[in-house]
């Protein structure tokens, strides 16, 4: 029996999944060349000068139970940070933002304030956990919206996002989402084969994904140990606002630019996909979250001096 072993810890989930859903509408796969064309695309670019890393973390802090309504119903706190790090030769972590809210499905929810941060209320539907981490997410995101549009100094720096572009970044101009494991199948099955002919560098012809807001879309092979067909595939979004010729050329940037951040296994769990800017840049970001505990404390207190009051 011949086999591979992925490089990606599988604490972390798998790289990519044994059946992939079909997404909802198909790609359309002649954006670069015609289908009977495509093949893996060489590095061709040129290497960025400088590149903005931008990514977010969040934490829940406490489960609560929101009271003021007909009955009590259950909530979160949670906390947020977004940072952006530059890479020109050296690296440097230019902007961070933290964000702290409390999300319940109640007109009651308010603003909580503690020794340690103010939690700001957002009321949603219902308290389903996904519906509540839906919420939170999308304070994160709109966090790191602000921070990647606050640093942008240049015309020319290449801004990567950690993940697909979403609501509040898909408008940033030329910045690209990169999405480290795969759960949907975008392209046929004879496009599908290009993705595991690539080589280290390497990428597929852009295609445009046609879902609730379109987007282009290409994959990428990062240096790393072999593994089987999709170790070390990365898949990056561009904005659908872009110019054909612009998002090509985007993609070359790319491909000639990511290699080089590529993460080794014996550094990165998520190697090589999870980039070394990206994971110094979470750590530092966890990190300015604050003591869980401390927030965890300060929490309870205030919540009994709201039951005292």
């Amino acid at each position: 029996m011949r086999f591979t072993v992925d490089p990606w810890d599988p604490s972390y989930g798998a790289s990519v999944q044994t059946e992939l859903g079909e997404a909802m509408s198909p790609a359309t796969t002649d954006i670069e060349r015609a289908d009977a064309q495509w093949a893996p695309v060489a590095p061709r670019g040129v290497r960025s000068a400088a590149v903005l890393f931008v990514d977010g973390v969040r934490r829940i802090e406490a489960r609560t139970w929101i009271e003021g309504g007909i009955e009590p119903v259950p909530g979160v706190f949670a906390s947020w940070a977004a940072g952006v790090i530059r890479c020109d030769r050296v690296a440097k972590v230019i902007d961070v933002e933290v964000g702290r809210g409390v999300f319940g499905p109640s007109a009651a929810v308010g603003d909580v304030t503690t020794k340690h941060g103010r939690y700001i209320a957002t009321s949603t539907e219902n308290a389903r956990p996904e519906t509540l981490n839906t919420a939170i997410n999308r304070r994160m995101t709109e966090c790191e919206a602000r921070v990647a549009q606050r640093c942008r100094r240049e015309t020319d720096e290449l801004v990567v996002l950690d993940g697909p572009l979403r609501e509040s970044t898909r408008h940033l101009a030329e910045a690209v989402g990169v999405v480290k494991s795969h759960e949907t199948k975008y392209l046929p099955v004879e496009l599908d084969r290009v993705i595991a002919a690539l080589g280290d560098g390497e990428r597929t012809p852009v295609f445009r994904i046609e879902a609730r807001f379109p987007r282009y879309s290409w994959y990428l092979r990062l240096p790393g140990p072999s593994g089987g067909p999709w170790a070390g595939i990365v898949r990056c979004e561009a904005s659908s606002a872009l110019d054909t010729a612009a998002v090509i050329g985007l993609a070359d940037r790319i491909a000639a630019t990511l290699p080089g951040f590529a993460s080794e296994p014996h550094k990165d769990p998520r190697a090589p996909q999870n980039l070394y800017p990206i994971a110094g840049l979470e750590r530092h970001l966890r990190r300015r979250l604050g003591d869980a505990k401390v927030l965890y404390r300060a929490l309870r207190v205030a919540s009994r001096a709201v039951s005292v009051g």
